[in-house]
């Protein structure tokens, strides 16, 4: 077995995989490159060491000839400014890997051209953001959870899958200020249709009936209101019902981790308003909150820096000069389906790999613009592929944490020679936009 090689270390990095956003990297160095990573996951590790094949790293723009051929930044960002400056209704979607600072340039440029400003809340977390506007967030932070917590739910989330630090670095096993037994001094429960890799590992597992979250939800909070239930509800017996309410009120700090197996099913935000209602009803007995499991690196970034600039957290709209939102009419999915954008800019996301098929098909019908790392379904495509660099490994940046808590992303490696981050991009397409429209009013 050998030894890496390796002749530096860069401790305390984030990790840019995804919304839990680890502070406790290291990343060994050999001649300026990484060539090793410690404490990440096997997601975060396998994100890192990205095939070379597969990265962008030259400008490109499509010829007559329907082949993308690369060219200058100069020729890509002229390109890129006057299909947004000649657009009517331009498009910009992603953000999930993007900085709050790039955001913020992205935002003033959407204000220039009157564009809307999504992301993949759209069609993710968007229902959640819903019933925290219609009821509110009983927020907390990993550092409550870690130090606080008895009782963990996890509900309609995978996170051993899809988050798989999220146990042992932030809730079930690490030792906490008030659970200095770890693991042993909480008990883990998850609430799912399936049996998941987390309900392997849970203390107990309560089955519901898929589509009848609302159902089981409704019927904790009706028996902790001291009232009568069917002895049994979406398939979950009235003993366990009752049961289960006795732990949480008995809980001295318990939290909820809500994921897409909820926000998605066909109550939609109806489950999540109702989840933050319980909680309420439980906090006249103890402590709890609740806390959405996002995946992407700062998806809920963007939502945080979108409302403290317009009030509005996704799906805004510059056209009329000033920002609007209005899920059903402002939203990605709603506006391709109508066909209404003239010009589609992808950054940092993969829409051919997210959308249902009805939406993309429009996409083949407009200019695309892909501002993005990797070659993918979306560079096929693009018009224009402008490359760009990692958060967090070649840029620095700050990003919010699945908690709300903001970190900064410090800068591990240069960046390869003709790829530059998100914030350089839209402030050069600003500029370029800002002349065109000077010379138009000339």
């Amino acid at each position: 077995m050998t030894m890496l090689e390796y002749d530096e270390e860069v401790n305390n990095c984030v990790c840019f995989c995804c919304g839990n956003n680890c502070d406790d990297i290291t990343y060994l160095l050999k001649d300026k490159q990484i060539v090793g990573i410690r404490n990440a996951c096997r997601l975060g590790a396998s994100k890192v060491v990205c095939h070379p094949d597969q990265r962008l790293l030259n400008p490109m723009i499509r010829n007559e000839e329907g082949i993308l051929e690369e060219t200058t930044w100069d020729e890509a960002l002229d390109k890129v400014a006057m299909l947004l400056s000649e657009s009517i209704r331009p498009l910009l979607y992603g953000w999930s890997e993007s900085s709050i600072e790039s955001i913020k340039k992205g935002i003033k440029v959407s204000q220039l051209t009157g564009a809307v400003m999504d992301n993949s809340s759209t069609i993710y977390h968007g229902t959640t953001i819903q019933a925290f506007q219609n009821v509110g967030h009983p927020v907390t932070t990993y550092g409550e959870v870690k130090n606080r917590a008895d009782v963990i739910i996890y509900v309609g989330t995978n996170p051993m899958s899809d988050h798989p630090r999220h146990l042992s670095k932030f809730t079930a096993f690490p030792k906490g200020f008030f659970r200095q037994g770890g693991r042993k001094d909480r008990q883990v429960i998850t609430w799912d249709p399936k049996f998941t890799n987390t309900a392997k590992i849970s203390d107990d597992w309560i089955q519901f009936n898929m589509n009848e979250d609302y159902y089981f939800f409704n019927a904790l909070r009706t028996v902790l209101k001291g009232q009568k239930i069917d002895d049994e509800v979406a398939g979950v017996p009235k003993d366990k019902i009752m049961e289960m309410v006795n732990i949480m009120k008995n809980a001295e700090c318990g939290v909820i981790f809500l994921g897409l197996g909820v926000s998605q099913t066909l109550s939609k935000q109806r489950n999540a308003d109702i989840l933050i209602r319980l909680i309420e009803d439980l906090n006249s007995y103890s402590k709890w909150s609740m806390l959405p499991m996002k995946g992407s690196l700062n998806v809920g970034g963007f939502n945080v820096a979108l409302t403290s600039e317009t009030g509005y957290p996704y799906g805004v709209d510059f056209a009329r000069g000033y920002p609007r939102y209005m899920i059903g009419e402002t939203t990605t999915i709603d506006l391709l389906n109508r066909r209404e954008p003239d010009v589609f800019v992808s950054v940092s996301d993969d829409p051919v790999i997210q959308f249902p098929g009805y939406s993309i098909k429009h996409l083949v019908n407009i200019p695309v613009v892909q501002i993005g790392t990797t070659w993918g379904p979306i560079t096929e495509l693009s018009d224009v592929v402008l490359p760009s660099t990692n958060l967090g490994i070649e840029t620095a940046g700050t990003v919010y944490r699945i908690d709300s808590v903001p970190l900064y992303m410090k800068k591990v490696v240069e960046e390869p020679r003709n790829c530059h981050s998100h914030e350089w991009i839209f402030i050069e397409l600003y500029k370029r936009i800002q002349q065109l429209k000077c010379k138009g009013d000339n």
